[in-house]
């Protein structure tokens, strides 16, 4: 294929992209900008908050929820069962007024994604943890406007809320 035919074929497919206003942001661990970009999403909520996650040790994420809450957005978290352990946020979340649920219906929930205002998706390897951010090679990818994999997400953490037990 020549240049310019690939050149205008990179126009007709990623201009209209750009200008639909999608946008894709991504960031790593350990130290490369995983929780900085997990809490600025979380930032931006402006209405829901909806987390499902198999673990969760990290303040800096926690304490951003809670911010959340404060501000007036529904935030709901459900954690694997497996996060009743001392380490875990379960009880400051609660106690901070986020409702949670714990979902055992799986061998592992290890689930790692949260859905914004029903428009913006955080998802990948990346557990909310203190060793993700410090130890673990793990990666974040936020996803904006993009309504089918947004609903197919909501539907799937209706479910595991659905399952969870308070």
């Amino acid at each position: 294929m020549r240049a310019a035919s690939r050149f205008w074929l990179f126009l007709m497919v990623l201009l209209p992209l750009s200008a639909a206003g999608q946008e894709v942001q991504d960031a790593f661990s350990p130290h490369q900008g995983a929780t900085q970009l997990v809490v600025a999403t979380i930032a931006e909520a402006k209405q829901t908050v909806r987390v499902a996650a198999y673990s969760f040790t990290s303040l800096p994420i926690g304490d951003a929820l809670i911010a959340a809450t404060g501000r007036g957005v529904d935030v709901k978290v459900v954690l694997d069962r497996k996060q009743n352990g001392r380490r875990s946020l379960l009880d400051y979340l609660r106690e901070s007024g986020v409702p949670t649920r714990i979902n055992g219906h799986y061998a592992i929930m290890h689930n790692k994604f949260m859905i914004i205002d029903g428009r913006v998706l955080e998802l990948g390897s990346f557990n909310y943890t203190k060793a993700a951010e410090e130890k673990n090679a793990e990666n974040v990818l936020v996803i904006r406007d993009q309504p089918r994999v947004i609903a197919d997400y909501s539907r799937q953490w209706e479910k595991l809320w659905e399952e969870g037990e308070e």
